[in-house]
């Protein structure tokens, strides 16, 4: 895209959103009463919504599938998230896993 100005505002306008977004909740708070089916729904919500950004993440590469290494990287990172593993040792532990494959040759 080489038109600037539109770029520019398109930023903008994201921005603006963004920020309202944000300044909605504190602000409505204590308007607005939230169902608590809504909440639950919401929560499940979200959790979908991450699962299938990590799948999509996780399995594919462009504009196809991603091989081997990557998902066994993000299944170790995921185990060992579920087990309560500091963060740092999380990423070192999926990167690392990954690495090795590759080094080994898997796809």
């Amino acid at each position: 895209m080489t038109n600037t100005p539109l770029l520019l505002a398109g930023i903008g306008v994201l921005a603006v959103g963004t920020f309202s977004m944000r300044f909605a909740g504190p602000a409505l708070r204590s308007r607005v009463e939230v169902p608590e089916r809504a909440q639950k729904l919401l929560a499940a919500a979200a959790i979908v919504l991450l699962t299938a950004l990590v799948a999509t993440a996780a399995l594919t590469a462009s504009h196809g599938p991603a091989g081997i290494a990557r998902p066994a990287g993000v299944l170790v990172g995921g185990v060992l998230a579920w087990r309560k593993v500091p963060f740092v040792l999380i990423v070192v532990g999926a990167a690392a896993t990954a690495a090795v494959l590759r080094l080994l040759g898997v796809p």
